[in-house]
């Protein structure tokens, strides 16, 4: 068949399903999976230059479609440090121009509204306990897929964060110096709540130049959350009734993770039929925890149930766990996490060098605890122990980090929420 004869046909045959208010899928211009390559695994290698612990275990992923329609690259990366091991900990690279990347990450799917993105600094990596603990995210932001792009809404409400024009076009200072950024999705999240997400973030948004920095601010202190448990989400109701336009009285202060996790809670809110209940002292029904915010250590290294918990100090722990060394080579690497390496420490800006050394402390008492936990068998009642005494001491949290922590857990257990997607890393 001639090609104008073929064209024809096409176009008639177009006429005719539009006529019947059908629509036609134009096939995906490029379809692509992540895919393995040793050459390509030893430059990736070298661009991350990171510890294992950094990595992600393969339980933690999302399961994905084998074709994705995208024209950036897309690469399996296993870390070296876990050849010959038992357990696969690497991640998966979208290697990603800047220029129209809202918009590919919308059509790919990708990026969905939703879908939480983690600051990731991979440099980090052997600054010492605080920053090998935190797993190299420093920061927390909230994707949402406006007509056919990908935006982003972070704390502080500023042109730093959402750019110069408040767009949220992850082209703002913060990320237009990133390299690399995670990205982590709620399990089972439904059309309708995806769409209460994506009014409450178009809504803030249009709000931000109004409400910050004078009745919502910046919190600094992100060992001092809002939440305390059995205690009503007025902080979640605060940041409503702002993207409302209700002017509450008051002033709230969030940090990056929290105000995250708190428009997340909104899933179950449409704005536009639940605004009025807001105007209450009373929480309404619909305000609901994405995740349960998680405690300082766990009882999942030391009970192993579906009904066990993930802290906030072990993810390395977990990476490690998954890995299953050999004893004399567990042990090593568990040590090197409490190492502080001063070429890594120069690579952190003078800030986070400063809460580096400052937290260092608190988190050496975690050594003991990483040892006996990775140890497993006896050694279990001492973790168990242990981990309780952590927990009275710190605050249940939702750090930066607790995202990408909760995607260890094994996938039927009830308290993960949480899947790894994968890891852009701009070009």
């Amino acid at each position: 068949m001639s090609g104008k004869p073929f064209a024809a046909l096409l176009l008639r045959a177009a006429a005719v399903t539009a006529a019947a208010g059908l629509a036609i899928t134009a096939a995906p211009l490029w379809a692509a999976e992540f895919t393995y390559n040793e050459k390509t695994n030893q430059d990736m290698a070298r661009r991350l230059d990171m510890p294992v612990y950094l990595a992600v275990p393969a339980s933690a992923r999302l399961t994905l479609p084998k074709s994705i329609n995208t024209t950036d690259r897309l690469v399996e990366f296993k870390h070296p440090d876990a050849k010959g091991a038992q357990g696969d900990v690497g991640l998966r690279l979208i290697v990603a121009k800047r220029a129209g990347f809202g918009q590919r990450m919308a059509k790919s799917g990708l990026i969905q509204t939703g879908d939480i993105i983690l600051t990731f600094r991979p440099e980090w990596g052997g600054g010492g306990a605080y920053p090998n603990i935190q797993m190299g995210v420093s920061h927390t932001g909230i994707a949402y897929v406006q007509n056919g792009v990908a935006r982003q809404l972070d704390i502080p409400l500023n042109a730093e964060y959402l750019g110069g024009n408040y767009g949220g076009n992850f082209d703002s200072e913060h990320y237009r110096t990133l390299k690399y950024i995670h990205i982590i999705r709620p399990r089972g999240l439904t059309d309708a709540q995806r769409a209460a997400i994506l009014a409450w973030a178009t809504r803030i948004n249009q709000q931000a130049r109004k409400i910050y920095p004078t009745q919502i601010s910046f919190n600094d202190d992100y060992n001092a959350p809002k939440y305390r448990s059995g205690r009503p989400l007025d902080f979640v109701q605060h940041l409503a009734r702002l993207g409302l336009g209700q002017n509450p009285s008051g002033q709230t202060s969030m940090f990056c993770s929290e105000f995250v996790w708190s428009v997340l809670a909104l899933r179950n809110c449409d704005p536009a039929k639940t605004g009025d209940s807001f105007k209450t002292s009373r929480i309404p029904s619909c305000v609901s925890p994405i995740m349960e915010p998680l405690p300082a250590t766990g009882t999942y290294m030391s009970t192993r149930t579906s009904r066990a918990k993930i802290g906030l100090g072990e993810g390395p722990l977990m990476v490690i766990d998954a890995l299953k060394l050999p004893a004399e080579k567990r042990d090593a690497l568990v040590d090197s996490i409490f190492v502080e390496d001063p070429k890594a420490t120069a690579r952190m800006s003078s800030g986070h060098q400063t809460i580096a050394k400052t937290m260092a402390p608190r988190f050496m008492p975690l050594k003991d605890y990483y040892r006996n936990a990775a140890a497993g068998g006896w050694r279990r009642a001492q973790t168990l122990v242990a981990s309780a005494a952590f927990r009275s001491a710190v605050p249940d949290n939702y750090s930066p980090t607790s995202y990408l922590i909760n995607t260890m857990l094994p996938r039927t257990n009830r308290n993960r929420t949480m899947d790894y997607v994968a890891t852009v890393m701009f070009e």
